[in-house]
């Protein structure tokens, strides 16, 4: 997925470029790569709505939403491409129904703007669909644009306030008026936008889009009812793919370098443990230019470095809020929802962490998150185990077991003695009494596992050494059963269970008799070698040496007896009929 991860960096920077068909390209690539990444769809959609295909941008919004429904941010992008295209009632209803999964300031946004521009479109086509009948219908339109700074200027000319309350008398004559770039002014400042920087570059003639401009040379159209002598409507105002880049004034630009500057004193405290005084620069940096959340994130790592977890998390939320707001990198958004996350995790607030890291991975996939979260679940899942321990509620659920075990329900006393063994792992009774339902079950596999979970539990529980070897015997390892039965015997020092042992021993035996009793001794050696645990013990040069001598000196092979290591493999060896004993 790296790959995926790096053409969607290439694919933010085309996007941030304006290359718009750039962007689209490399997402499409990515998207290639990894089909389920609801974040590649939202970035492709946004870069579709940048060329205005709203088509499109529908579709890869909706494919977003369809991976993932709880996140925002795929319905702030479906409202949109809606929006653009001018399907205000479902733009509306998708808003409305993103607002339910998380009350983004974001989606607040993109409400209002669909509703005023659908309410700007009705009062349109009441008004026979002039674009211009409410932008010069304000009584105190003059005094406004007297009082704009971008406008004030052409106030002076009597000639052209003369030509405003004409147009304002008669708002069909603004489509001829067009043509006068101080008319272009106006509109933005009646709009509340600054139409030189946001709609055209310095020496375009480009307008605003959806109007059409009429050429000095013709004379002005005129007025009509007919549909091809009014002004092309504009389309209502579709929303931005990208948030525009606002001109800084002397007085914002010293702000902003002032925040900085707090911001670096502050990463100085921080990097010499004064997290006090990191605290206060970076709270300051904030106060000062509250447009860039690195502040708000920083202020989070030195409370967090304090200990003051919930004021951490705190300062994390209010991180996020306002990114969504300020249309902030994804990627420092991530980064406030995993700084919150991590003071979850250091509260032992564990579900509450898990949340918050998948809520950053959803913004911004890195490997240090993943490994966290993963970290964080793993711990969720024993401390709810732990939590989940109860000896008496086991022995109940044992005893519902054993009922059903006599009632001959199997299943159902596997189930309970599963419980018994979640509320508590300790008790090996569990495991062997489910054994024995098990075998009833014939699922012998199943059966060994918990015979043998029993044994490491309580090694000393002989139960669980003769259920191994029922086990075993049922399968038809007759040598391993031996062994297992030889096992018991060796645990039982109490000798309680000596009569269940020794017929348990006297039917394998006679198996193991009846299965060699027609063998010659090369195939007794290679049925035995088939045995992994007697191909090495075979193999052990030592354990030659000491067959070889048993052959001339059979009491040899007593003295060596004596050597538990030895007498192990030996017994493992007679067990196996390699030696046989009279």
């Amino acid at each position: 997925m790296s790959d995926a991860n790096a053409l969607k960096d290439q694919g933010n920077k085309a996007f941030a470029a304006k290359d718009w068909d750039k962007a689209i390209d490399l997402f499409s690539q990515a998207i290639a790569i990894d089909p389920k990444n609801h974040v590649l769809w939202s970035n492709r959609s946004a870069a579709k709505a940048g060329k205005k295909d709203w088509t499109g941008a529908l579709t890869d919004a909706e494919e977003c939403v369809k991976i993932n429904p709880s996140w925002s941010k795929g319905y702030a992008r479906k409202g949109a491409a809606l929006h653009g295209a001018r399907k205000f009632e479902e733009a509306i209803a998708t808003y409305e129904e993103g607002l339910k999964v998380e009350d983004s300031p974001a989606l607040r946004k993109g409400l209002q703007d669909v509703k005023e521009a659908k309410a700007s479109s009705e009062q349109d086509a009441g008004a026979g669909g002039n674009p211009f009948s409410n932008l010069f219908s304000d009584p105190n339109m003059i005094g406004k644009l007297a009082s704009n700074p971008r406008t004030a200027k052409h106030m002076s000319d009597p000639a052209f306030v003369q030509k405003l309350i004409q147009i304002q008398q008669n708002p069909q004559l603004a489509s001829s008026a067009l043509q006068d770039p101080r008319m272009i002014e106006v509109l933005g400042a009646l709009m509340g936008v600054d139409m030189s920087a946001t709609t055209r570059e310095e020496g375009s003639n480009d307008l605003p889009p959806g109007y059409t401009q009429t050429s000095p040379d013709s004379p002005p159209p005129p007025a009509s009812s007919s549909s091809s002598s009014r002004p092309t409507q504009p389309a209502a105002p579709a929303p931005a793919a990208e948030e525009d880049v606002e001109m800084e004034d002397d007085e914002e630009a010293q702000a902003k370098k002032a925040a900085l500057s707090a911001k670096q004193a502050g990463s100085e405290a921080y990097k010499k443990r004064d997290f006090d005084e990191a605290i206060v620069q970076y709270e300051k940096a904030w106060e000062t230019w509250p447009k860039d959340i690195t502040f708000l994130t920083n202020l989070a790592a030195a409370y967090f470095e304090k200990g003051d977890f919930d004021k951490t998390i705190e300062v994390c939320d209010k991180a996020v809020e306002e990114g969504r707001s300020l249309r902030a990198d994804y990627k420092l958004v991530a980064k406030a929802y995993g700084r919150a996350g991590s003071a979850y995790q250091r509260k032992g607030d564990l579900v509450n962490a898990v949340k918050y890291f998948n809520k950053s991975l959803t913004e911004h996939r890195t490997p240090d998150i993943l490994n966290k979260l993963k970290e964080v679940e793993k711990a969720k899942a024993e401390a709810e185990r732990v939590a989940y321990i109860n000896p008496e509620l086991s022995a109940a659920a044992r005893e519902e077991g054993n009922a059903k075990f006599k009632a001959g329900d199997f299943a159902g006393a596997v189930k309970d003695y599963t419980e018994s063994i979640k509320r508590d792992p300790s008790d090996p009774r569990g495991y062997n009494n489910r054994a024995a339902a098990y075998m009833k079950l014939v699922a012998f596999p199943e059966a060994l596992k918990d015979t043998e979970q029993a044994i490491k539990v309580d090694p000393n529980f002989v139960k669980a050494y003769i259920r191994k070897s029922n086990v075993l015997y049922a399968m038809r390892e007759y040598t391993k059963a031996l062994q297992a039965i030889q096992e018991a015997s060796d645990h039982d020092t109490e000798k309680a269970h000596t009569k269940e042992i020794q017929q348990q021993e006297f039917k394998i035996q006679q198996d193991l008799f009846t299965q060699r009793g027609s063998e010659s001794q090369e195939e007794t050696l290679a049925r035995a070698m088939r045995d992994p645990e007697v191909a090495e013990i075979m193999s052990d040069p030592i354990m030659q040496q000491i067959l070889q001598q048993a052959q001339s000196d059979p009491q040899a092979l007593q003295d060596h007896m004596k050597n538990p290591g030895i007498r192990t493999k030996i017994q493992k060896l007679v067990n196996a009929g390699i030696i046989r004993t009279r």
